[in-house]
């Protein structure tokens, strides 16, 4: 009995000849598949020989594809491509969950950190929706959110304390040593206060100067405190952010702190889930992580 196999053509034949349909030159083919220019060629013509049929037109500088080749080279790239669907759904794929946090957030807090959390969970695809809209977890499909402000967040929701938020203020190293050599009245007069969309300069200002107005009229308004962090590493002014969004900038010197005077909002960042959880192992690992990076700002 005959083998059913048998008029197969060898894979690397027809590797090298699917190769060759797609570039229509041999040295191209040769150079993706990292073989040499004669080896493809050979392995073409072994192929038409085991076939019978001429799949290339040979032109002095180009190669054409006869209308059988045509024809093979299209079941041929199907067969691949069968190939590579069936090997991939053998695969473990990562379990991919869905994180919403604030863009600032994201920015000064999560992303530096991320190397550290895909080296520890290389088996979970987190995607991050960083956004100022409340995300909806059923129909935004959320898995867990971190959310600025006071508990309780909604009904059917967990939340554990990340961290609180503590306001500094911080500047560029330059405006630091200003303040320190031309005193706060004249300081306040010359430079810029960064506000963001939460406002906490009046309380801020009160706490540190005990009177309720700003000095000056000097302020440039973001919506995001993000921008405000980025304006004063740019020595553009003062900005009020949390420590743990600044912490670090201070630390590699990138900032420096122009008070040592701090506000505690009585707000704080939350990890939020809800009671009835899609993948409980995974989001678990995740909360793990993300409380453990907060501990050293955890809320009292």
């Amino acid at each position: 009995m005959n083998d059913p196999l048998d008029p197969l053509p060898s894979l690397n034949a027809l590797r090298a000849f699917e190769a060759a349909s797609r570039h229509l030159n041999f040295r191209l083919a040769a150079g993706e598949l990292g073989v040499t220019q004669g080896a493809v060629a050979q392995h073409v013509r072994g192929l038409e020989s085991s076939i019978g049929l001429v799949l290339f037109e040979r032109r002095p500088r180009a190669l054409v594809l006869t209308e059988n080749g045509r024809s093979y080279a299209a079941s041929v790239r199907r067969a691949f491509d069968l190939l590579v669907e069936a090997t991939q759904a053998l695969r473990p794929q990562p379990l991919q969950l869905t994180i919403s946090v604030t863009p600032t957030f994201a920015a000064k807090w999560l992303i530096p950190r991320l190397q550290d959390f895909t080296a520890a969970h290389p088996e979970i695809d987190l995607r991050i929706i960083a956004t100022d809209r409340l995300s909806h977890f059923q129909t935004d499909a959320i898995d867990l959110a971190v959310r600025y402000g006071q508990p309780p967040f909604g009904v059917g929701l967990n939340a554990e304390c990340l961290f609180e938020s503590v306001l500094v203020a911080v500047g560029s190293p330059r405006l630091a040593n200003e303040l320190r050599s031309s005193g706060a009245a004249r300081f306040f007069a010359r430079y810029p206060l960064l506000h963001d969309a939460h406002n906490q300069w009046p309380p801020f200002l009160q706490e540190v100067l005990k009177q309720s107005a700003a000095i000056g009229e000097k302020n440039i308004r973001f919506n995001q405190t993000s921008l405000a962090i980025d304006a004063a590493m740019a020595g553009q002014g003062i900005a009020l952010a949390p420590f743990a969004f600044v912490g670090r900038a201070i630390a590699m010197g990138g900032l420096s702190r122009i008070f040592d005077v701090e506000l505690r909002t009585g707000s704080g960042f939350y990890v939020v889930t809800p009671r009835r959880l899609r993948h409980p192992g995974p989001v678990a690992a995740v909360r793990g992580w993300l409380l453990k990076q907060g501990r050293e700002q955890m809320c009292d």
